[in-house]
């Protein structure tokens, strides 16, 4: 018996309500990529690394709110409804888990998208730099 099957895997009845419950917690790369390339956007987008690391290279549209900031003032100025995504470096990185816990305590919606920068990356989208205060794509990154 292999380390794989030496625990039984759930039954399908349970393997179908956790995969699908996963949807509600977390979306991917692509899907985030095609909400922004739509002009879809009914989300706001986090980038919650930190100001330096967001600079040098962050998803085209994200706003750059570190987890440690996340406080009810700084969101405040979005409607309660409002679907927060939120992303870090990837998926070796908990920060984005830890932004997560954040908006929940403070009743707001929230998803992970759990690739982060090395997802997108991975995907072949484009980071956009930030230059003089402003959101730039990159020259090469």
């Amino acid at each position: 018996m292999s380390l794989v099957t030496a625990i039984p895997a759930a039954d399908s009845a349970a393997a179908l309500a956790h995969f699908e419950a996963s949807f509600s917690f977390e979306t991917d790369c692509w899907d985030v990529h095609d909400a922004l390339a739509s002009g879809k956007q009914d989300f706001v987008l986090l980038d919650v690394r930190g100001t330096e690391k967001y600079a040098a290279g962050h998803v085209p549209g994200a706003l750059d709110l570190a987890h440690r900031k996340i406080i009810g003032s700084k969101i405040a100025e979005f409607p309660a409804e409002t679907l927060f995504v939120v992303y870090c470096a990837g998926p070796h990185c908990n920060g984005a888990a830890r932004a997560a816990v954040r908006l929940a305590q403070l009743g707001r919606p929230v998803k992970v998208m759990p690739g982060g920068i090395t997802g997108w990356l991975d995907e072949g989208f484009a980071l956009a730099t930030v230059a003089n205060g402003r959101d730039h794509p990159p020259a090469a990154l």
